[in-house]
């Protein structure tokens, strides 16, 4: 599906957006996140920790959803988990979007910050209930 440009604004303004990893089972697990989209990509910050990380370490298969049925957007993608070093270009991105958060800082119990990077394999909806 081909890109338009009140699909980019909306994923530029919208807050939230439904994560669907794979547990070891084989068991979905949905969960909230905060994210930036860049130049084709779904970027997540997120701790090390956290059960959407461990699951995508196992399995990278992933689905995002934004919240809107009305006007669905479901995307399909592979990710890429980035440890240490995180990109400041992502980092000051989420800032931005979130009102300073700082996604790269350490919150307990989580472990250290890690960036999921998110390509969009595949557009499953892009805003049209079908």
């Amino acid at each position: 599906m081909k890109r338009d440009q009140s699909l980019i604004e909306r994923l530029a303004r919208e807050r939230n957006a439904w994560l669907c990893t794979l547990r070891p089972d084989g068991s979905p697990h949905v969960t909230p996140v905060w994210f930036v989209y860049l130049d084709g990509v779904f970027w997540i910050g997120s701790g090390d920790r956290n059960v959407k990380v461990r699951n995508v370490g196992d399995d990278p298969r992933v689905s995002l959803a934004l919240e809107d049925g009305d006007a669905p957007v479901v995307a399909e993608g592979l990710v890429r988990i980035h440890r240490g070093t995180l990109r400041a270009d992502v980092l000051e991105a989420l800032a931005a979007k979130y009102d300073g958060w700082a996604a790269g800082e350490e919150i307990e119990p989580f472990g250290a910050r890690v960036l999921l990077e998110v390509p969009v394999k595949r557009w499953l909806l892009a805003g049209v209930a079908q």
